[in-house]
């Protein structure tokens, strides 16, 4: 793991009690929501800017799959008002308990600081975000003269995303980069 690298990750987002019994409804931030929510599992609160430390300390007591999202019971939230308290709270499970990205994928947060570069070889600029939208994801992009531009994050535009490099190579359609 690189020294840049976080300890923790986002995997879920509170959005709000539900019912009477202590659930909360959790938005997951990951594709492995059934593997990160078993029971037992030791995760973190916090907001935006990361966890809260050890008085932020959740375990999964049980996770089922609600719409499209999770319903989770934490142990020691027993009713609807000791879970109201965690509405909004961002969960983090440590890095070392997740199953790595698989071949050819990478996380988000590993986008963002990349050089965007078309196959041309023009610098378009750096990543600052990555939106998660449909129909596809979206690179927020700002040139050095702090333009932004919008990336659609999908085949075939990116053509390779290179962290060792650290650069995202495109192929952009016509157009794309005068929006």
């Amino acid at each position: 793991m690189a020294a840049h690298e976080p300890d923790v990750l986002a995997v879920g987002r509170v959005t709000k009690a539900h019912g009477t019994k202590g659930e909360l409804f959790v938005w997951p931030l990951t594709d492995d929501a059934a593997e990160v929510f078993v029971e037992g599992r030791v995760l973190q609160c916090g907001g935006e800017d990361g966890v809260a430390g050890e008085a932020g300390t959740l375990r999964v007591a049980r996770a089922r799959g609600f719409k499209r999202g999770l319903l989770v019971l934490f142990e020691g939230i027993a009713d609807r008002d000791a879970a109201e308290r965690y509405s909004g709270c961002y969960l983090f499970a440590p890095r070392d308990v997740l199953a790595p990205p698989a071949e050819g994928e990478v996380y988000y947060h590993e986008l963002v600081g990349l050089a965007v570069e078309t196959i041309a070889g023009l610098h378009v600029g750096t990543v600052r975000q990555v939106f998660e939208m449909r129909p596809a994801d979206q690179l927020e992009v700002v040139a050095e003269d702090g333009t932004c531009r919008f990336v659609p994050l999908m085949r075939p535009i990116v053509q390779e995303i290179d962290l060792e490099r650290g650069r995202v190579l495109i192929d952009p359609p016509p157009g794309l980069l005068e929006l």
